[in-house]
């Protein structure tokens, strides 16, 4: 066991080696993580649990301790609930992980339907790590195989998945399998710190779209990755965007012979079950505000979809460069903003027609102008007693733009 602190965040975080997991797997180790699964290890009770764990179990304390942690920390990302679009989790109560490992792991409604995707298929998880893709592919796929080459992370993928599932130690670089699609999911973390610069993802991403030119693959990759530079990695198949409980979760890049059809790009909500691609209408005009504002999902944005969303419901643009759109009826279950009044970007302007609505909670939305959200409400100081939103975007372009202020108030949708 050895204990690494990380710098940036000032917390320490256990290193599993081999000789961990073998001692977590055994039947010792088993109940002494069923004894310590009762400790509260709240904040307020971590020292005394900590001290009383180590008095118990010594040198192995730790380990367990660090187990026990993360097991309550992936409840949330391998809930055994039923998903939002019918789709179950993954049990992982049981589970091992390391801290990296599960930072990084797919959320199980994520996996569960990147799974259905390749239903049918042979798919080899070239970066299994812990397991949590292989879970959910084994329900779906025609046959399943994972390798990694951290050994310490096989190991917790061979007791997470049991002896069902094939897996070897292999360096994602070097292909061990032939004729299966191949799943890769490169580290894009060091630490809590994100790595931006694809090629300097763990396995790079450039080398692995080398190693397997030609086969089906699936690669995740950050959201926030640079579209336009991944044709000159060479990649011309699909990029999807997925978002779940309304944050964008990620992209995942699909070869071209498992891309759809005419589709560079897609949307996946899978709060809502709806699926958005550049193949869809996008004829959509732009004009002044209806009744309501709305603030497509994350998803929709970062693929640039916004037109073809706006499209689909019957919205229009408020301006053609800005994401926001208005209409007179929102999307079922969409959360939107009914316009209360139009303002200046101005202070004293902002302040007078809060006071008049009463305004206490105020919630601030910012596209296309220069507006710090926080200091823009230190500054206009609402003391009302009404929750209300305040969407700030800029309207035209060149000279002829300029910033306008919606006094909101937010629906109780989405």
């Amino acid at each position: 066991m050895v204990l690494q602190r990380h710098d940036h965040r000032g917390q320490t975080v256990v290193a599993f080696t081999r000789a961990d997991v073998d001692y977590l797997t055994s039947g010792t180790g088993a109940a002494a993580l069923a004894e310590i699964a009762d400790y509260p290890l709240t904040e307020d009770r971590l020292l005394a649990d900590v001290a009383t764990v180590r008095n118990r179990f010594g040198d192995r304390a730790a380990v367990l301790i660090e187990t026990v942690r993360l097991r309550r920390r992936a409840q949330a990302k391998f809930s055994d609930l039923p998903g939002p679009v019918g789709m179950s989790g993954i049990d992982a109560s049981d589970w091992l992980f390391t801290d990296d490992a599960l930072q990084q792991a797919t959320a199980a409604a994520v996996a569960r339907h990147r799974a259905g995707r390749l239903s049918g298929l042979m798919v080899h998880d070239a970066t299994c790590s812990i397991g949590s893709e292989l879970a959910a592919l084994r329900d779906t796929a025609r046959f399943v195989m994972g390798s990694d080459l951290d050994e310490v992370r096989l190991a917790m993928a061979r007791h997470n998945l049991g002896p069902e599932v094939a897996l070897c130690r292999a360096d994602a670089l070097r292909p061990v399998s032939r004729d299966a699609v191949v799943l890769l999911d490169p580290a894009r973390r060091s630490g809590s710190r994100r790595r931006f610069d694809p090629r300097s993802y763990t396995p790079p991403l450039d080398g692995l779209l080398e190693a397997y030119r030609g086969r089906p693959t699936v690669v995740k990759v950050a959201p926030g990755i640079d579209f336009a530079a991944l044709a000159g990695f060479g990649f011309d198949g699909e990029i999807e965007v997925t978002s779940l409980g309304g944050s964008v979760r990620e992209a995942c890049l699909w070869s071209a012979p498992l891309a759809t059809a005419g589709v560079r790009r897609r949307a996946t909500l899978l709060d809502r079950g709806e699926v958005l691609t550049d193949a869809d209408p996008d004829g959509c005009g732009s004009g002044p505000p209806g009744r309501w504002i709305i603030d497509p999902d994350g998803a929709v944005v970062r693929a640039g979809l916004v037109r073809h969303y706006a499209a689909r419901h019957g919205l229009w643009q408020l301006d053609p460069a800005i994401a926001y759109l208005t209409g007179d009826r929102l999307p079922a279950g969409v959360r939107g903003f009914e316009i209360l009044d139009r303002l200046p970007v101005r202070d004293k302007a902002l302040r007078q027609a809060l006071a008049a609505h009463d305004c206490g909670s105020l919630e601030v939305l910012v596209r296309g102008v220069d507006v710090d959200p926080d200091a823009l409400r230190r500054r206009i100081r609402p003391s009302g007693t009404v929750p209300l939103s305040l969407v700030i975007t800029r309207i035209g372009a060149g000279r002829d733009g300029h910033g306008v202020a919606f006094l909101c108030r937010a629906s109780s949708g989405g």
